[in-house]
């Protein structure tokens, strides 16, 4: 592994290619924040899928596009006049400080679990000077619906959410099935509703809702395959496809 300074030097050395190519390179200098953000989103994808597949030379790729685009959008922003990268780095350092009590400030040496520490972080983050007004504001509105859930039930663990317990979410589950079935009920706001209780229950129990989906999309695309070449295979078109078949798909 690299030593502090080799670490500092490394970094410098991305300011000065990022600095060259800004100057230098036509497409590069035609760039804005707004033209870089979609393929921001898609190295950040990128990165989660090579941590699903456990590479870690992959990770340490991915974590070196994306701190290409971070250094990327402080160079715009020095551009401007609004800040520079040492400006994004001070103040993550400072919220870090002030977010960790148990580490940098009154609380240092006080031994608290990871559980203790993730019950009062949001309480913590509130109190933050210009930080979020409220707990789930700091949520972006483009996030994915599902990402979005899950980080919205985390960040109300140490409020009370998961207090109801295992048996309270499952009965959520079963009143939102029921109003889904309803004839009479809004079909779009009781499908939202039971999708949310399921991913609370999930997390709940310790499952990643995201991860479970994945893992039975995969499964679904493997099975359809399957399935779609038996077909060709017997001659047979999809539309043919039994009951019987279609349930063995999940």
């Amino acid at each position: 592994m690299h030593s502090t300074q080799e670490k500092l030097d490394a970094f410098a050395d991305l300011l000065v290619v990022m600095d060259a190519l800004r100057e230098k390179c036509p497409w590069n200098a035609a760039q804005s924040m707004e033209s870089i953000r979609p393929m921001t989103e898609e190295e950040v994808y990128e990165l989660s899928d090579a941590i699903l597949k456990g590479d870690s030379s992959e990770i340490a790729k991915e974590i070196g596009d994306l701190l290409y685009h971070m250094v990327f959008y402080a160079r715009i922003g020095e551009e401007r006049g609004d800040f520079d990268i040492a400006d994004c780095l001070h103040r993550i350092c400072e919220k870090m400080r002030f977010r960790h009590p148990h580490v940098f400030g009154d609380l240092a040496g006080k031994e608290l679990s990871a559980e203790q520490i993730a019950d009062t972080w949001e309480l913590v983050k509130a109190k933050e000077k210009g930080g979020n007004k409220t707990i789930l504001s700091g949520i972006p509105q483009a996030m994915p619906s599902l990402l979005k859930a899950l980080s919205m039930q985390e960040k109300l663990r140490g409020c009370a959410l998961d207090k109801l317990g295992v048996e309270k979410a499952q009965e959520r589950v079963e009143r939102e099935l029921a109003e889904m079935k309803d004839p009479e009920g809004n079909k779009e706001e009781a499908a939202g509703d039971l999708l949310f209780a399921v991913i609370n229950l999930a997390r709940i129990q310790g499952v990643d809702p995201e991860k479970a989906l994945n893992l039975c999309c995969d499964k679904f695309r493997r099975n359809f395959t399957e399935l779609e070449q038996n077909c060709l295979s017997e001659g047979r078109s999809l539309k043919d496809i039994g009951e019987e078949e279609l349930e063995n798909l999940y």
